[in-house]
C-alpha cells in the first residue's frame, strides 16, 4: 500500500490526526456561531439555503466534506472542491439596506468562513485537551491553505500560523455584528427542528452541545450576541471533561459511523494511517 494516494494531507500531517477527533463536532457547531456574526455572510446562506429546514443535512454535507479533503484521495477532495466552487459561482446575496447585490464567492466572504473554521477546529480541540503544542498548532494552519484553494482562495492571502490567524481577526473585528439573522442561527441552533419523539433528546444531548459551542466564542462573541461571557475556567474544564468522555469511545467504534472516510483510508493506506493524538506533534 505504500504506493497508495495519500490524498491532500496525509497521514504526516497535523489535520490527519486532530479530524479524527470526537470534538471536532462540537468545534464545528461554534464555527457555525463564529460565521454567523459576519453580516454579508451570514446573509449570503440565509437567502439561499433553506437553512432552518435543512440545517442537519448541511452540517452532514459541511463534514462530509471536510472528511473528504482530509481523508480521501487527491482526486476526491479536488472534485469536492469543484463541486463547492461551482455551486458557490452561480449565487448572490442582497444587503437589504443599500439593494447592493454580491457574489457569495467574494474572496471576503470565503477568508471569513475559513478562518472561522479553522479557529474553532484548533480552539475547541486543544482547549479539550487534544495534546497539540504551539508549532503544531501552526502547522495545521497552514496545512489548511490547501483547503482554501479548493473553495476558491488564494493561498498567499488565507493566514499560515497562529500570528497571522490572530492579526485577521483583530481586522476583521469592526465588520462583524449580531443581525437579525444572526440572531435567527443562534435561536436555531438551541432549538433545531426535529420529530416530536426526539424533542427530548434534544433538550437533554444537543442543546449542551449547542451550549458549550456556544461558551467557547471568544469574549467579542459574547458581547455581540448580547449575552454575558460566562467564567472562562468552567468552560475550560466542560470542555476537558466533555473532550474526555468522547475520547473513551473507542475510535473503531466511532470511525463506524457514516460515511466512515477514516475507515476507508485506513484500508486504502494501511494500519499506520490511523489517526491518534499522540501523532499530532509538539
Amino acid at each position: 500500500m505504500s504506493d497508495a494516494d495519500p490524498g491532500l494531507f496525509g497521514p504526516d500531517s497535523v489535520t490527519w490526526q486532530m479530524h479524527g477527533d470526537p470534538m471536532m463536532w462540537i468545534a464545528g457547531v461554534r464555527a457555525l456561531y463564529l460565521q454567523a456574526l459576519h453580516p454579508r455572510a451570514v446573509r449570503g446562506v440565509m437567502q439561499n439555503s433553506d437553512f432552518r429546514r435543512d440545517a442537519w443535512g448541511r452540517l452532514r454535507r459541511t463534514a462530509n466534506f471536510v472528511g473528504t479533503t482530509t481523508y480521501g484521495t487527491t482526486e476526491a477532495a479536488e472534485r469536492a472542491g469543484e463541486r463547492v466552487r461551482s455551486i458557490h459561482r452561480r449565487l448572490t446575496a442582497t444587503d437589504p439596506k443599500t439593494g447592493e447585490r454580491y457574489p457569495v464567492d467574494d474572496p471576503e466572504l470565503l477568508l471569513w468562513v475559513h478562518c472561522a473554521e479553522i479557529d474553532s477546529y484548533l480552539h475547541v480541540l486543544r482547549r479539550s485537551g487534544f495534546p497539540l503544542g504551539d508549532a503544531a498548532a501552526d502547522r495545521y494552519i497552514a496545512e489548511h491553505r490547501v483547503s482554501a484553494r479548493l473553495v476558491g482562495l488564494d493561498p498567499a492571502v488565507v493566514p499560515a500560523d497562529r500570528s497571522g490567524l490572530a492579526d485577521y481577526f483583530a481586522q476583521v473585528r469592526p465588520r462583524l455584528a449580531a443581525t437579525p439573522e444572526a440572531r435567527a442561527v443562534d435561536d436555531f441552533l438551541l432549538r433545531p427542528p426535529t420529530h416530536p419523539l426526539l424533542v427530548p433528546a434534544r433538550e437533554v444531548l444537543w442543546r449542551r452541545v449547542a451550549q458549550l459551542a456556544y461558551a467557547s466564542l471568544p469574549p467579542y462573541a459574547h458581547e455581540l450576541y448580547g449575552r454575558p461571557a460566562p467564567p472562562q475556567a468552567a468552560v475550560t474544564r466542560r470542555l476537558r471533561v466533555t473532550g474526555a468522555l468522547l475520547r473513551r469511545i473507542p475510535a473503531g467504534v466511532r470511525w463506524q459511523l457514516p460515511p466512515k472516510h477514516i475507515l476507508r483510508a485506513v484500508a486504502r493506506l494501511g494500519p499506520h494511517a490511523r489517526p491518534a493524538p499522540y501523532k499530532a506533534g509538539r
